[in-house]
């Protein structure tokens, strides 16, 4: 029987559905709408429609399905949560609302934060208190959980967040909490000690009040998603995509939806991965433009970055500090308001500006005839030509050109120019935008991007791939086969991974050994019965370990990993020696004299996804042929003037063009600019490399 594998993706614009026949690499792509208000709608035709396509049945599908998702990160950008509480110490209930204390731009005095996840009618305070030593001096009685269960269900909360003082130092008290008004409530309740055990009041507390803010968004979405496959006959269970990098089982995903904030990039990071060792492209820029949002990342030594905290929601998109900083693993990557659904405007200055508000898939750019009435980029892109509006999504939802014109009228008329010239300023303005995103992001990590190879997908990346690289000074642009969709297909090529952090602080010295190894212990049990949830096998899972870590009396940590096994894999020399070569690479310096001390040790555990073989395709015999041209313009104050416009499914291996041409699939057109070559790789995959200059 052939083994068939099923991945879903839901975008802020586009669901996107593969089914991968792991026996001989093909693959079955379906692109659908998303349905924000009912995501399971844009799921469930998505699904239906790629089965049909394969000629199978539900029941065929015999691996766990793996979902990556937006839901939680719209949830939280968008305010659209559900009711949930917070239960905290008694005179720390103003936690959120003090924050960090920190100003991202002490010079701004409108300054403005996100509205804190909970609002403080719905923070609770409990006469219980921990010492930060993790001893115990008064622990929650039971008729204080009993008044406040009732003022809890009294206010209708759909959720509950407990986040007692020093609760990582000793999480008994907070663990009684939970359980308490877990059966007293019936309502999804989350504890710190679980969400994110770590040092640091004000990220431990917001991290798991937006995991329970999210709890009611994810729960009953996974609960009808689970009965309508199962009502279906899908045998096989669900795995969720996280922010690492790995996948885990929807009950995990259930208990932790903040592990998904980041689901959808993340998994197109894999699938960059996966790609750049097919390649031997060691170091790869990943650029993913979708129709809300474009995400880019850095792939080096075949690996993307993590970071142990991510920022949701900013109020600023550039400026670190304005969103919730929550100590969630997640691959290290840029996000902003840039995609096919971005609008465009005039701003108060008389210019041009391009999101970050997006028209989504309701309604949609004004070419999709949902009632959209402000210009997109997706409608830019229609009228400078480069999409045929015949054959968007193979012809299935042709896009409407002259209501694209119409709409770019006012917009051109504000900026005293014609209605082309505009479509094109809104192309390069994105364009623009996304580059300088990117480069602010490399040169926070002191890394140049200049010389490495771009890789391009989602459905709006390849039709604008080129303009950026060559902004970032890209020398090569990889058009994967089926582009559009290939955050999904990451996740069929992703690990089951958890990745675990506990704080105790203590010094590197001999005497810590055994409470390290004491902790260790408790972490690989806690990532064991995680994978084996996932359906990974105990014997084949791996683990990796690091620390965050200072100098004695330092207020700021650097993460390090010291390497892999069974068991901490160096001697305390060597950990001691690993740190300082971190330090003296950020600050370059070492410190003599004073001691390391670790505050959080991390462990990741995962294990590797079942391969496959991707097919090759056929061996080119004759030249590439254009099946006819279209009139299109590149740049403004130009003529439109006739493009080749290549089939994708009519090229072959070996198959040489170049630029400027268009290079159509049903998901996504490959825009190749003047002054690019192209060469189609045994994949299929297109390697445009730009002329020397």
């Amino acid at each position: 029987m052939t083994d068939w594998r099923l991945a879903v993706d839901i975008g802020g614009t586009f669901t996107d559905v593969v089914l991968l026949d792991a026996d001989s690499g093909n693959v079955v792509v379906e692109k659908t709408l998303t349905t924000p208000s009912a995501p399971l709608g844009g799921v469930r035709e998505g699904v239906l429609s790629a089965l049909a396509k394969a000629g199978i049945e539900p029941g065929d599908i015999k691996h766990p399905i793996v979902h990556a998702t937006t839901l939680i990160t719209n949830a939280l950008i968008e305010g659209k949560t559900g009711r949930a509480a917070l239960v905290t110490t008694q005179g720390f209930g103003d936690t959120l609302e003090i924050r960090s204390e920190h100003r991202y731009d002490m010079y701004d005095l409108q300054i403005e934060f996100p509205p804190a996840p909970i609002p403080r009618e719905l923070v609770f305070e409990l006469d219980e208190r921990t010492t930060a030593t993790g001893k115990v001096l008064k622990a929650p009685a039971e008729a204080d959980l009993d008044a406040l269960a009732a003022s809890l269900s009294a206010a209708g909360v759909e959720a509950v967040a407990v986040c007692l003082l020093n609760s990582y130092a000793d999480a008994s008290n907070e663990r009684a909490t939970a359980e308490g008004l877990a059966k007293r409530l019936g309502v999804p309740v989350c504890a710190s000690a679980e969400v994110t055990p770590q040092l640091r009041e004000y990220p431990r507390m917001v991290t798991t009040a937006c995991n329970a803010a999210t709890m009611p968004v994810i729960g009953p979405y996974l609960t009808e998603l689970e009965a309508w496959l199962a009502e279906t006959g899908f045998g096989a269970s669900v795995l969720m995509m996280l922010s690492n990098g790995g996948v885990v089982s929807a009950a995990d995903a259930r208990r932790v939806p903040i592990r998904l904030v980041e689901s959808g990039p993340a998994a197109g990071a894999l699938a960059g991965v996966w790609y750049a060792r097919r390649l031997g492209e060691e170091r790869l820029f990943c650029f993913d433009l979708g129709g809300t949002t474009a995400k880019s990342c850095l792939i080096e030594n075949y690996q993307p970055e993590l970071t142990t905290e991510f920022e949701v929601a900013r109020v600023y998109r550039f400026k670190k500090g304005s969103g919730y900083p929550c100590s969630v693993p997640s691959v290290d990557l840029v996000e902003i308001g840039a995609g096919g659904g971005s609008l465009a405007r005039i701003d108060s200055l008389g210019l041009l500006k391009v999101g970050p508000e997006s028209s989504g898939a309701a309604p949609g750019p004004v070419s999709y005839g949902r009632g959209g009435t402000v210009p997109a980029t997706t409608d830019a892109d229609l009228v400078m030509g480069l999409l045929d509006p015949a054959y968007f999504l193979g012809g299935e939802m042709p896009l409407d050109l002259a209501a694209a014109r119409e709409a770019f009228a006012p917009l051109a008329e504000g900026l005293g120019t014609g209605v082309d010239q505009a479509a094109v300023g809104v192309y390069e303005v994105i364009n623009q935008n996304m580059a300088a995103a990117a480069r602010m992001h490399a040169v926070e990590r002191g890394i140049d991007l200049r010389g490495v190879c771009l890789i391009a997908f989602g459905g709006a990346g390849p039709v604008h791939a080129c303009a950026v690289a060559g902004l970032l000074e890209s020398p090569r642009v990889i058009f994967p086969v089926n582009a559009s969709v290939l955050s999904a297909f990451g996740t069929l090529v992703s690990p089951v991974r958890i990745d675990l952090a506990r704080s105790m602080v203590r010094t590197l010295s001999r005497d810590t050994v055994a409470d390290r190894d004491g902790l260790l212990d408790e972490m690989r049990e806690e990532g064991r019965r995680i994978l084996a949830a996932a359906g990974a096998e105990v014997s084949g899972v791996q683990f990796r370990y690091g620390l965050d870590a200072r100098y004695a009396g330092q207020g700021n940590e650097l993460t390090v990993w010291v390497g892999e096994g069974d068991a901490w894999p160096v001697t305390l020399e060597e950990t001691v020696e690993l740190f300082q070569q971190a330090y003296e690479k950020v600050y370059g310096l070492r410190i003599p004299g004073i001691e390391v001390e670790v505050v959080t040790w991390r462990v990741a555990a995962w294990s590797e996804p079942p391969g496959f073989e991707a097919p090759s395709v056929a061996e080119a015999t004759g030249p590439a042929l254009p099946y006819g041209s279209r009139a299109a313009r590149f740049v403004r104050d130009a003529d439109a003037a006739g493009v080749p416009v290549y089939r994708r499914a009519d090229l072959r291996a070996g198959h040489t063009f170049a630029g400027p041409a268009l290079v159509e699939e049903r998901e996504t057109t490959s825009v190749i600019l003047g002054g690019w070559s192209c060469a189609v790789a045994a994949d299929g995959s297109i390697i445009a490399t730009r002329e020397v200059q």
